[in-house]
């Protein structure tokens, strides 16, 4: 099932890699500036048809099928999700991309953080749904993951299709916007798995770390109480950040409501309120 269709032109290319390829996807003007959009655990590129079309009226859009998902098979690589990083890194230089706006949902979110910590210098600004703070101590956030990840392990190791369904239904609100996150689901498969160990490495307590670009946090009203509170506090103690709370919609806003995700996303790229004295950055949206 995929009742989205695409009105933009999309290009599909593939970035060949020691025994693996990732596929990524670039639509909108060659000379513009550039979003990238890193999708969700379990995901593909296919979570961000909505932006797709909207950005790419005024905006080059890359989105990317990260290690182990969609078209992105595991293959016989070694690597695991944090060579998603270098993976981004190579993608601007093909497109000669200098800097972009980076934008990740979920896990989308903890490797974006990650690709900004290593690639500041090509980051015109972060946006996080659905995330926290990778450089931050995440004991809390640790203990709540397993908890979580013992209900879908167990529904994995029976039934990949029950999986899939389940984490539709958890990270997503609309019934429809469910059916799709599940079709992309279907490319998710039990080798999958054995790449996302490489998230350790990218979540480690960090200190005085300096962000260079403007930084936005999300989070969909009906998400886990857990994850409005954590990046409500990361707000509270990064004061120069903007939060919204994205309503009528869960773990995954901007397929929920995309409506909302794209009118919030634009007005901060586009008017980098972040220039404003910090005292002024709160809730704006």
């Amino acid at each position: 099932m995929r009742d989205l269709e695409i009105k933009s032109e999309v290009e599909h290319k593939v970035l060949e890699q020691n025994g693996y390829s990732i596929h990524y996807f670039v639509s909108g003007g060659k000379h513009k500036e550039t979003i990238i959009f890193l999708h969700p655990a379990f995901g593909d590129h296919k979570c961000f048809d909505k932006q797709v079309d909207f950005f790419s009226q005024n905006y080059k859009v890359i989105t990317v099928d990260l290690l182990g998902h969609g078209l992105s098979k595991v293959g016989k690589s070694s690597d695991k999700m944090d060579a998603s990083a270098e993976h981004i890194n190579e993608i601007l230089e093909i497109e000669k991309v200098e800097k972009s706006h980076i934008a990740g949902v979920s896990m989308g979110s903890l490797i974006a953080q990650y690709f900004a910590l290593n690639h500041s210098d090509k980051v015109l600004s972060l946006t996080i749904l659905g995330g926290y703070n990778i450089n931050d101590d995440n004991k809390e956030v640790a203990k709540s993951q397993r908890n979580e990840t013992f209900k879908w392990l167990f529904k994995a190791i029976f039934s990949m299709d029950s999986f899939r369904k389940y984490i539709a239904s958890v990270t997503l609100i609309d019934k429809v916007e469910q059916a799709r996150f599940y079709e992309s689901a279907r490319s998710y498969t039990r080798k999958s798995f054995r790449v996302m160990s490489g998230l350790g490495k990218i979540i480690s307590q960090r200190d005085n770390i300096q962000r260079t670009y403007p930084l936005l946090i999300l989070s969909g009203d009906k998400d886990l109480e857990f994850a409005i509170k954590i990046s409500t506090k990361w707000h509270e103690n990064e004061p120069e950040s903007l939060f919204s709370i994205i309503e009528e919609a869960g773990h995954c806003a901007n397929m929920d409501n995309s409506v909302r995700f794209n009118e919030i996303l634009l007005d901060f790229i586009t008017n980098k309120r972040l220039k404003l004295h910090p005292t002024e950055a709160k809730l704006y949206f």
